[in-house]
C-alpha cells in the first residue's frame, strides 16, 4: 500500500462557465498548509496506549483511540488531512505519509481509495481522534494481497489483516464550488499562467470513481492523458464546469454531482442512476486551440 495511497494522491471546469462559482482559498497551496500543520500536530505513534477500550464492529473492525477529538465526525463525501502508518501482523510498517516526506495526505471518505475498511472505519472519527484500527483482510486486500511491480515477494501477503494507526487532523474545504460540484486543489502550480477557459484545450490525466464502482477509469493504467474543449459535446457537463481556470501541473479531487454527471440514466456497466463521480486529476497541460 506505500505505492498505492502514493499513486492516488499524485495522479490525485453543455456547458460554458456561467455557473456561479464561490472561491474559497482553503486548500489552494497545499504546501504553505502542510507547514503550519505541522507546527500543531505531534506525529502518530504506533506504540501510544489506548485510552478506550476497544470498540469491535460485526465486520471485523477493531478501533482503539489513544486520543479523542472534539471535532465534526468524518462521513462520506468529506476531504480529511490525514496522519497514518499501516502495519502488518509482525510489526512491519508497510504504509504511511512518512515514507513519503509528507506530514499528512488528503484523503476523501466514501470511494474506496484504499480500502472498504478504511472507509468504513473513518465513519466512525471525528476531527481530532487518534485511533489505532484493525482492519480484517476481507475488508483490506483480500485474498489477493499486493506485490510490488516485477517484485516475486508479496509486498502484503494475501489473507493479512491490516493494522492502521491514524490522526485525523481537519477537515479540508473546497477551493471552489461551481453549480453543486466540489473541487480541492491540494497542490496548485505557479509556475504556469495560462489557465483553461472556453478559448484553448486542457489535457489531465485521471483516475474516476463512484462508491459502487471505485477507479473504474484510470488514464494512467491506458497511458493516455485526455483532451478536452468547452466545445467537445458528450463530456460530463460539472467536469467542464469544475476545470475552469486550472493549470498545468494542479492536482485536484472533484466531486460531481450526478444532476451535473449522468444523472438517473447512470453509465451502463460503470455508474449506477444518481451516483455522484469522483475524479482524482493531475493537469499535463493548457493549450491554445
Amino acid at each position: 500500500m506505500k505505492y498505492s495511497l502514493f499513486l492516488i494522491i499524485t495522479i490525485l471546469f453543455s456547458c460554458s462557465n456561467s455557473g456561479v462559482q464561490k472561491e474559497d482559498k482553503e486548500g489552494v497551496d497545499f504546501n504553505q498548509k502542510e507547514r503550519s500543520v505541522k507546527k500543531e500536530n505531534k506525529p502518530i505513534d504506533v506504540n501510544d496506549v489506548p485510552i478506550d477500550s476497544n470498540k469491535v464492529f460485526d465486520n471485523g473492525v477493531i478501533i482503539s483511540w489513544t486520543k479523542r477529538g472534539d471535532g465534526e465526525r468524518v462521513q462520506d463525501d468529506d476531504v480529511v488531512l490525514i496522519d497514518f502508518k499501516v502495519s502488518l501482523k509482525n510489526g512491519k510498517v508497510v504504509d504511511g505519509n512518512h515514507l513519503w516526506n509528507k506530514d499528512y495526505f488528503p484523503f476523501i471518505v466514501g470511494y474506496q481509495m484504499q480500502t472498504k475498511g478504511w472507509d468504513f472505519a473513518l465513519n466512525q472519527l471525528n476531527v481530532g481522534d487518534v485511533a489505532k484500527i484493525k482492519i480484517p483482510a476481507k475488508l483490506a486486500r483480500g485474498d489477493k494481497g499486493i506485490k510490488k511491480d516485477g517484485e516475486k515477494d508479496w509486498f502484503i501477503p494475501p489473507n493479512s489483516d491490516n493494522y492502521l494507526t491514524i490522526s485525523i487532523i481537519k477537515k479540508m474545504k473546497p477551493s471552489r464550488e461551481v453549480d453543486g460540484s466540489k473541487v480541492w486543489v491540494f497542490e496548485k502550480s505557479k509556475k504556469s499562467s495560462v489557465i483553461f477557459s472556453e478559448n484553448n484545450a486542457v489535457q489531465f490525466h485521471c483516475m474516476i470513481s463512484t462508491k459502487s464502482n471505485p477507479f473504474y477509469y484510470n488514464s494512467y493504467r491506458e497511458k493516455d492523458p485526455y483532451t478536452m474543449y468547452m466545445s467537445d459535446r458528450g463530456i460530463v457537463p460539472g467536469l467542464k464546469k469544475s476545470l475552469l481556470g486550472s493549470k498545468r501541473g494542479d492536482r485536484m479531487l472533484v466531486l460531481i454531482p450526478s444532476s451535473e454527471a449522468y444523472g438517473d440514466k447512470g453509465l451502463e456497466g460503470m455508474v449506477k442512476p444518481g451516483e455522484n463521480l469522483l475524479y482524482n486529476i493531475l493537469v499535463t497541460d493548457v493549450t491554445e486551440k
